[in-house]
C-alpha cells in the first residue's frame, strides 16, 4: 500500500429529536406521528461528518465509489440518497445490526447496519421502554462500491448504516430501532426488529466478556455465536480475521475479493452483535487493498469503533476502553508484521508510542484493576503460522513494562494458551485450574483463533493438551517469524493447553477487595477444555477448578 492510499475517515454525526408525548402517541396515527416530528420540533447536528455524511438537497449524502484509481482503491463521489434510492423503502429490511462502544462505554453506543438498497433518510430510534423510542437520530451512511475485480465476481454495491449515541445513563438498559423512509420499527407488524442493549455500570461490578479471532462464515461459526449469547457477555472482543471476503489475507491489489461475504456474516452475527457490543481489530484478511487508506476504508465503513487511537493513524483497529475493572486495548498487528508486511509500519511508529502512553494511563487511573490486550498476529504459538517476531520484537517488552494482565490473539485456527511468560522464558507454570499473578509471574498469552474458520492443526507429533486429556511437558520444536521472514526454529516449553477443535474464552471480571480475572475456555460443543485466574498482587496458590 502506498500512502496515497490514505485517506480521512468519516466521523458520524448524529440529530436527536425530542419525542411525542404519551397522550399524542395514543391518539395519532404514525402518519400523524411523523408529520407532528416534522412540523413541530427543532432538528440539532450533534457532530458534523465529512462529505461521506454532508446533508444535500433532496436526502443524506451518500459516499458513492463511482470510479476507481489504477491501483484499484474505491474513488468516491458526493451523491444524494434521493437519486438512488429507486426501491420502494417499504420493501427493503435492515440488517446486519452490530453494535459497538464509544470510547466511553458509560455513556456512548454506536449501532451500525446495513441495508441492500440505497434508501431515504436512514434512522434510529432509541428510548428506555420498547414502546417508546421517542429520540430520532438520523444515521450516517458509508456507501462501498466494489468493482468487479475478475470475471467470477461481480460489481457490489453496499450500504452501511450508523448511529451514533452520546450522554446515555450508565448501567441503563435502552431499546432501539433502525429504519428509513417506508420502514418504520415502531409499526406493529415491524416490533420484533426492536433490539437492545446495556450500557457499562458507573461502579465495578461482576461482569463477563468473550473472545475469539478468525470467524468467518459458517455452521460453526454460528454455533460459537451462539453458545456466547449463552454466555451473557456484557462485550465480545473478535481478534480479526473477521468474515474472509479477502481469502488470501496478503494485503495485496492482487488479492481476489468477494464483497457478498460480508452480506452474510453480518447476517450471521446479527443474533449476538445486535444487543452485545462487537468490538473488532484488524487481521491480515482484514486488509482490503482496494479500499484506501492502507486498506482499511472497508473495515472503517462496516464498523464504528472508538476513535481514540493514534491521532494521525487511519487504522480503525487501534483504540482503547474500560468496562467495569478492566482496561482493553485493541491494537493492529498488520502494522509490526514480519510474516505479512503488506501495512508494516503504516502508523510510523506511531502505534507503539501510543500503546506506551496508554497502558501507563491505565496503570493509573484507580479503579482499573486488569489490563487485557488483543491482536491479530500470535505473540506466541506453536501451530502453523507460529509466533510473529514483528509484534514480540515491537510491543513485547511493553507489555511487560506494564504488567499487562492478559493478551488475547488470533490468526492461528486453534486453541493455545502459554503458561506465564516472563523474559521470554516460563516465569511459572500454570496448569488448568491454576491462578498467576502477574506482578510476579509474567503473561500468559492466550490464541483464540477457533471461532469458525477451517482449523489448523499443532503438526507432527504435537498432541492436544487440555483439561480431561493428556498434558503433554515434552519440547515442541516451532519456530517465530524474523525481520527478514527467515522463520527462526524455536523448542518451547510454554505451550500449556493446546485444542484443535471450534472454540472461544469466556472471562469473568470480579471486583472487590480481591480482584480477579477467571478464564475459561470452551468449545463449540460447550465443553470446558481450559480454566485459570489471574489475581494482581494476591497469594497466587494454584486452585483447582
Amino acid at each position: 500500500m502506498t500512502p496515497s492510499h490514505r485517506g480521512a475517515r468519516p466521523a458520524s454525526p448524529h440529530t436527536p429529536r425530542v419525542g411525542i408525548p404519551d397522550q399524542l402517541q395514543d391518539r395519532m396515527s404514525m402518519p400523524e406521528q411523523h408529520e407532528y416530528l416534522r412540523s413541530k420540533l427543532s432538528r440539532r447536528r450533534i457532530l458534523r461528518g465529512s462529505a461521506a455524511t454532508a446533508a444535500a438537497a433532496g436526502g443524506v449524502g451518500l459516499l458513492a465509489g463511482s470510479g476507481t484509481t489504477t491501483a484499484g482503491a474505491a474513488t468516491p463521489t458526493l451523491i444524494t440518497a434521493a437519486a438512488t434510492a429507486k426501491v420502494d423503502g417499504s420493501l427493503v429490511a435492515p440488517f446486519g445490526r452490530h453494535l459497538a462502544f464509544g470510547a466511553d462505554p458509560k455513556t456512548q453506543m454506536r449501532i451500525s447496519w446495513q441495508v441492500p438498497f440505497a434508501v431515504k433518510r436512514p434512522y434510529l430510534r432509541v428510548g428506555l421502554k420498547p414502546w417508546e423510542l421517542s429520540r430520532k437520530i438520523e444515521a450516517e451512511v458509508r456507501d462501498l462500491h466494489t468493482p468487479s475485480l475478475s470475471k467470477d465476481l461481480p460489481a457490489v454495491d453496499q450500504y452501511y448504516l450508523h448511529a451514533a449515541l452520546d450522554g446515555l445513563r450508565p448501567g441503563t438498559t435502552y431499546y432501539y430501532g433502525v429504519g428509513h423512509d417506508g420502514f418504520d420499527p415502531t409499526e406493529a407488524s415491524r416490533l420484533s426488529t426492536i433490539g437492545t442493549f446495556r450500557t457499562a455500570p458507573a461502579e465495578p461490578e461482576k461482569f463477563v466478556f468473550t473472545a475469539f479471532g478468525d470467524q468467518g462464515v459458517s455452521y460453526d461459526a454460528l454455533a460459537n455465536d451462539q453458545l456466547i449469547l449463552g454466555q451473557n457477555p456484557s462485550f465480545h472482543l473478535h481478534a480479526g480475521d473477521i468474515c474472509y471476503a479477502d481469502s488470501s489475507g496478503h494485503g495485496k491489489e492482487s488479492d481476489t475479493y468477494d464483497a457478498r461475504v460480508w452480506d452474510q456474516f453480518l447476517a450471521q452475527t446479527e443474533s449476538v452483535a445486535a444487543s452485545v457490543p462487537w468490538m473488532v481489530t484488524t487481521g491480515n484478511h482484514d486488509m482490503e487493498a482496494w479500499y484506501s487508506p492502507d486498506g482499511y476504508g472497508g473495515q472503517a465503513a462496516r464498523w464504528s469503533l472508538p476513535e481514540n487511537g493514534p491521532d494521525s493513524s487511519k487504522a480503525p483497529g487501534i483504540y482503547a476502553f474500560t468496562y467495569g475493572n478492566v482496561g482493553v486495548v485493541a491494537l493492529d498487528a498488520n502494522d509490526v508484521s514480519y510474516e505479512i508486511p503488506a501495512n508494516q509500519d503504516c502508523t510510523g511508529g506511531q502505534q507503539t508510542a501510543w500503546l506506551d502512553k496508554r497502558l501507563k494511563q491505565l496503570r493509573a487511573q484507580p479503579g482499573i484493576d486488569f489490563v487485557v490486550v488483543f491482536f491479530h498476529h500470535c505473540m506466541y504459538s506453536t501451530a502453523t503460522h507460529a509466533s510473529d517476531g514483528g509484534v514480540r520484537d515491537a510491543w513485547g517488552d511493553l507489555l511487560a513494562k506494564h504488567q499487562v494482565d492478559l493478551v488475547i490473539n488470533g490468526h492461528n485456527h486453534v486453541y493455545e494458551r502459554t503458561d506465564a511468560i516472563k523474559d521470554g522464558e516460563v516465569g511459572k507454570p500454570v496448569p488448568v485450574g491454576a491462578t498467576t499473578d502477574p506482578t510476579r509471574d509474567g503473561i500468559v498469552y492466550v490464541t483464540a483463533g477457533g471461532a469458525g474458520k477451517e482449523l489448523y492443526s499443532f503438526g507432527p507429533g504435537v498432541p492436544d493438551s487440555y483439561e480431561g486429556h493428556v498434558d503433554d511437558r515434552d519440547h515442541i520444536v516451532t519456530f517465530h517469524w524474523t525481520k527478514s521472514r527467515i522463520p527462526n526454529p524455536d523448542t518451547v516449553e510454554w505451550s500449556r493447553v493446546r485444542y484443535t477443535g471450534f472454540s472461544f474464552l469466556a472471562v469473568e471480571a470480579v471486583p472487590g477487595a480481591r480482584p480477579k480475572l477467571k478464564v475459561t475456555a470452551l468449545a463449540e460443543s460447550g465443553e470446558r477444555i481450559d480454566a485459570f485466574e489471574i489475581a494482581r498482587g494476591q497469594s497466587g496458590q494454584n486452585r483447582q477448578s
